[in-house]
């Protein structure tokens, strides 16, 4: 009886309620899709699940010309993304491959240098051993040869590990695998925040030839020159077409105009940071490299010139006369010293971090005018561009501001800025 109660309610009030009434109240698309076949675990969101519950929303379709039903919002091609996978692939196996070697190449560092003082200490004392000799004959004479073929080995060595100068081959593969990373760290955060594009495929590839270029593998025939005549920075970025934007920059803009994050006083702080970095830490940088490159080459050449002169005084050993063993005692040790501070110094190291550290500010340089050229719609966004340069220099925002002002004054009153750009170098 109650049930037909009910019943009655609802056909009294459906009556009621005019039709034109229902169908305002109620808006359902005509044709509802949902993938679910392509994503069975995923469950529904909260508000799709109100959107069929409640009706209180109409869910936008957007039909184009040849009556099929697709998303309004793009999505990228499949090829682009397996192509940026790819790509992905390639650098965590470069990663890997740049510090294996790298391990490789700094125990190279160790084991030639022990060899070769061992070599050089042990001819050293058999010379000595063969002028304290009494008599001559047999024994003098093998250690004569001894102590030469030593001295000659240790030479050659040198000779050999000075022009590859293995701790600046494990300097040059640790900045490889670190740049790799960035890379690596770069690929992964575009296809996380979705949309890549053809473009992000290209600048991916060529930042890739860029490095393999920069930070080569092979020793024959592709290895970066250990002594160059002047000191230059590492450059591991793909150069981009000169004048690409240049008409774009000379474009007059507005005063005070604040476009994507920019106006007038922040591009004047980033030409003021600009000439702090130019004028201070790329030329320290400089001054260093080139007093370091002059150091390792004279030790360089130091080394082996010792071996062989110890070499021709312990051929010179005969009996009743001791000064050829004392060029051969005294060439050997001095031959030692250098290869200790040399190699065990490991200053070969030290100037690949002077040239990498050039890069650092050379790219940085590259960074802000390429920025600057481009036009203000087309340009990463302001604020976070600061942000980046500052966290990039060690500094806060308040701190990489002041430092704009510093040079502003500096060279109003024409003087130079008492401190450096970077506080992390």
């Amino acid at each position: 009886m109650s049930s037909l109660k009910i019943s009655s309610l609802l056909s009294n009030s459906l009556c009621s309620t005019s039709p034109s009434t229902v169908k305002s109240s109620l808006h359902l698309p005509k044709k509802l899709h949902i993938p679910l076949s392509d994503t069975p675990n995923l469950k529904p969101s909260r508000k799709l699940f109100q959107e069929l519950n409640g009706f209180s929303h109409t869910i936008p379709v957007l039909q184009d010309n040849s009556g099929n039903n697709s998303t309004t919002t793009s999505t990228p091609s499949k090829a682009t993304i397996v192509q940026l996978y790819a790509i992905l692939e390639a650098v965590a196996d470069r990663v890997q491959m740049h510090h294996n070697i790298g391990d490789q190449r700094d125990n190279w560092n160790t084991l030639l240098l022990n060899s070769v003082n061992m070599l050089t200490l042990s001819a050293s004392a058999m010379v000595g051993l063969a002028a304290s000799i009494g008599g001559g004959g047999a024994p003098l004479l093998a250690l004569k040869l001894s102590s030469m073929l030593l001295f000659s080995a240790s030479t050659g060595m040198l000779v050999v590990m000075n022009k590859i100068q293995p701790s600046q081959l494990a300097e040059e593969q640790r900045n490889a695998t670190r740049l790799f990373k960035q890379l690596q760290s770069h690929i992964e955060t575009t296809i996380a925040i979705g949309n890549p594009t053809e473009e992000d495929v290209k600048d991916a590839m060529e930042r890739v030839l860029a490095l393999d270029k920069a930070y080569p593998l092979p020793l024959l025939g592709a290895m970066l020159e250990k002594f160059p005549k002047k000191f230059e920075p590492a450059v591991w970025w793909p150069s981009a077409p000169k004048g690409m934007n240049s008409s774009k920059y000379q474009e007059e803009k507005q005063e005070g105009k604040n476009n994507n994050g920019w106006n007038k006083g922040l591009e004047m702080e980033l030409r003021n940071v600009l000439e702090v970095v130019k004028e201070k830490d790329m030329k320290d940088y400089e001054r260093l490299g080139n007093l370091v490159l002059k150091v390792n080459k004279s030790l360089a050449i130091a080394g082996p010139l010792l071996t062989g002169i110890a070499a021709v005084g312990s051929a010179c050993v005969t009996e009743g006369s001791s000064w050829g063993a004392i060029v051969a005692v005294i060439g050997g040790a001095l031959a030692t010293t250098v290869n200790a501070f040399e190699h065990g110094g490991q200053v070969g190291m030290v100037s690949e971090m002077y040239r990498n550290c050039g890069g650092f500010f050379k790219q940085l340089e590259n960074s802000i005018q390429d920025t600057m050229e481009e036009d203000e719609e087309q340009r990463e966004n302001g604020e976070l561009f600061e942000m980046k340069l500052a966290l990039k220099l060690g500094r806060s925002l308040s701190q990489l501001r002041d430092l704009a002002r510093k040079s502003a004054y500096s060279r109003v009153e024409g003087t130079t800025t008492d401190e450096f750009a970077s506080k992390l170098f």
